[in-house]
């Protein structure tokens, strides 16, 4: 299924999941302001807590897309819907990790859009899979 924006805040999510998955992080900069938050919604695992402004890349990202191959994971968008600035997808995110194991994982997120930019932004996904399948439980 192709999932096409019905706004301009929905297209700016798409487009954030075309480089996220792309893996360049320097061009995801260009979401985000100084004052933008990203925060996995796991307790006890790496990556849980806000992560603000461009700490998301240099300190979050960075580090969890060294986990994995060049490139990967990929975000497949399944389902958005918006309502004013927050924009809500189902995702599926696939891909391998730098051991070879196969990464297979369903989300939800919830972004809060103003301006051009991502405010904030809500990740929720199944963090037990995660946990067990980087060794952190």
């Amino acid at each position: 299924m192709t999932v096409t924006a019905a706004n301009a805040n929905e297209q700016l999510v798409l487009d954030f999941f075309e480089v996220l998955s792309s893996g360049d992080l320097e061009r995801l900069r260009a979401f985000y302001h100084e004052h933008s938050v990203w925060e996995p919604k796991v307790k006890d695992i790496a990556g849980a807590g806000k992560h603000i402004g461009m700490d998301i890349i240099d300190k979050f990202l960075a580090p969890v897309r060294g986990m994995f191959e060049p490139g990967d994971p990929k975000v497949h968008v399944q389902m958005m819907f918006s309502a004013g600035p927050f924009v809500c997808v189902e995702s599926n995110s696939t891909g391998k990790t730098m051991d070879g194991l196969v990464y297979d994982n369903d989300y939800c997120w919830v972004f809060e859009v103003s301006n051009g930019k991502i405010d904030a932004m809500r990740e929720y996904m199944d963090s037990r899979y995660t946990a067990k399948l980087f060794g952190m439980d």
